[in-house]
């Protein structure tokens, strides 16, 4: 039971309830159960009347104003709605939100979103329809999801980018792939063995680092060194509610003290670089420079919360952001079990790893919980931080997007696969399959001429070796889009 008595500001922001849900259904009736569940949860289900703002994050499905089946379903139907584009990082429904409830516009304000697309694949699943229909307010993102130079490379798929920034990591720590293999199934089996014990997750099934870290045909290789269990699980029925409000709001309308958690940080960052236009492959300054502004406010180190959830879509991401946030390396932050095993429902995963720390907050009151966004390709970064004890400053919110440009080393980049010939050396790379077999090599290389381009080849011998022997720093040869080694090894 949480023990906050002291009175706080009229306007001061709470998180009263958190809801989930996941069972065979479209996308907009498991929001609206997910809702319901977060009025329950916060002990006063006359909330939903109250709801004066709905937010939902664009996801894999067609409704042109889903918030306003979400609304109707929950009798709020005075609520504006929201749809909020791709691209736009999940903490900005959150901050915006927030900030809402602080400015007096809102009293009662509910981010939530859902996919099912389990549930579409079944024969005769429809969503209902929206002929007409448009939200009252929809965030546009500033620019394309994916930079006009990835599209034109081909470089857009998100496992290949991932796994380059991981295959960069290895080669700025100086391990050996062996190594290196070994360190992420190992992380990634901790967080199997979370996700056993998440009555939640998707896909509990234990999983040992060795299976993890093996291509099967259960566990096909997607882009070297991840195979299929390394990455986020999108075909899942999943929903889940935040329901905000403003203290005022939530005395005047029975929900109990111990419910309330407060929100102390809520930063982000919308400025973007895309992968290969960064200096250093292998780090996410921006995420760096909303852990130092969050740690700075809460007046600790983020590794001394007691509860942390880390966006968790790839391997690679964790492992960036452990570094950057000055997480233990060998620790293992997520009370859920990560997106591999937990469930990863697209565009959505914040209010699922939300709803978890609330409840290991009201389970240990005076505790402070860490939830990261990736939005993107490792470019927009997300932060939040959460207590029952409130901070009588309010929440510190903001848009980091100087700062994080400030911070963020760029390099030229060629736009076009052809457009460079000449000496270059791998940055880093990935291999990708043919089946369960080594394929094609794809390698961002830095030029004589101090840009970046990326090159690929399509020899077999050379992908079957880089998946067993580092590759980044070789020099090689770059022409009309693709590469061979240079030297005494080409």
């Amino acid at each position: 039971m949480a023990t906050v008595t002291a009175p706080v500001d009229p306007r001061m922001p709470v998180l009263v309830g958190v809801g989930t849900a996941s069972t065979a259904g479209e996308a907009t009736e498991l929001m609206a159960l997910a809702l319901r569940a977060a009025a329950d949860d916060a002990g006063a289900r006359g909330l939903l009347a109250s709801v004066d703002r709905v937010a939902v994050p664009q996801g894999n499905w067609t409704y042109p104003d889903p918030a306003r089946l979400v609304a109707r379903a929950v009798g709020a139907e005075a609520a504006r709605t929201h749809l909020v584009e791709l691209g736009i990082p999940q903490q900005s429904l959150v901050n915006d939100a927030l900030a809402a409830i602080v400015a007096g516009t809102s009293e009662v304000a509910v981010v939530v979103g859902g996919e099912a697309k389990r549930w579409a694949r079944s024969p005769g699943a429809v969503e209902t329809p929206q002929a007409g229909a448009a939200p009252d307010v929809l965030h546009r993102r500033p620019g394309p999801v994916v930079a006009p130079v990835e599209v034109a490379t081909g470089l857009w798929d998100p496992v290949q980018q991932y796994a380059m920034i991981d295959n960069a990591l290895r080669a700025a720590e100086g391990l050996s792939v062996a190594e290196h293999r070994r360190q992420v199934a190992d992380l990634w089996a901790r967080c199997n063995q979370v996700a056993r014990d998440n009555p939640r997750a998707a896909f509990p099934t234990p999983m040992t680092a060795e299976a993890i870290d093996t291509p099967s045909a259960g566990n096909r290789p997607l882009a070297f060194p991840y195979n299929k269990w390394h990455s986020t699980q999108w075909t899942v029925d999943q929903a889940a509610a935040l329901l905000l409000c403003s203290a005022d709001a939530a005395t005047r309308l029975g929900v109990p003290r111990d419910r309330w958690i407060f929100p102390l940080v809520g930063l982000e960052s919308s400025q973007a670089v895309s992968l290969l236009a960064r200096a250093e492959l292998h780090r996410w300054p921006a995420m760096g420079v909303l852990g130092r502004v969050a740690a700075e406010r809460i007046g600790r180190p983020l590794a001394e919360a007691e509860v942390i959830e880390t966006y968790s879509c790839f391997p690679a991401a964790v492992r960036v952001q452990q570094r950057e946030l000055g997480l233990p390396v060998d620790g293992t932050p997520t009370v859920t079990g990560g997106m591999a095993f937990a469930g990863g429902p697209f565009n959505n995963f914040v209010y699922q790893a939300t709803a978890a720390v609330a409840d290991r907050l009201r389970a240990g009151p005076g505790a402070l919980g860490v939830v990261t966004t990736v939005s993107g390709l490792l470019t927009k970064p997300g932060l939040a931080v959460w207590s029952t004890e409130p901070d009588p400053r309010g929440p510190l919110l903001g848009d980091l997007a100087t700062e994080a440009a400030a911070a963020t080393g760029v390099v030229e980049v060629v736009d076009t696969l052809d457009g460079y010939s000449g000496g270059a050396t791998v940055a880093t790379y990935t291999v990708t399959p043919d089946g369960l077999e080594p394929a094609r090599t794809v390698a961002l290389c830095d030029t004589a001429d101090g840009r970046r381009c990326v090159a690929f080849s399509d020899d077999r011998g050379l992908a079957a070796r880089a998946e067993e022997s580092e590759l980044v720093g070789s020099t090689v040869a770059v022409e009309g889009g693709t590469f061979r080694l240079a030297g005494p090894d080409g």
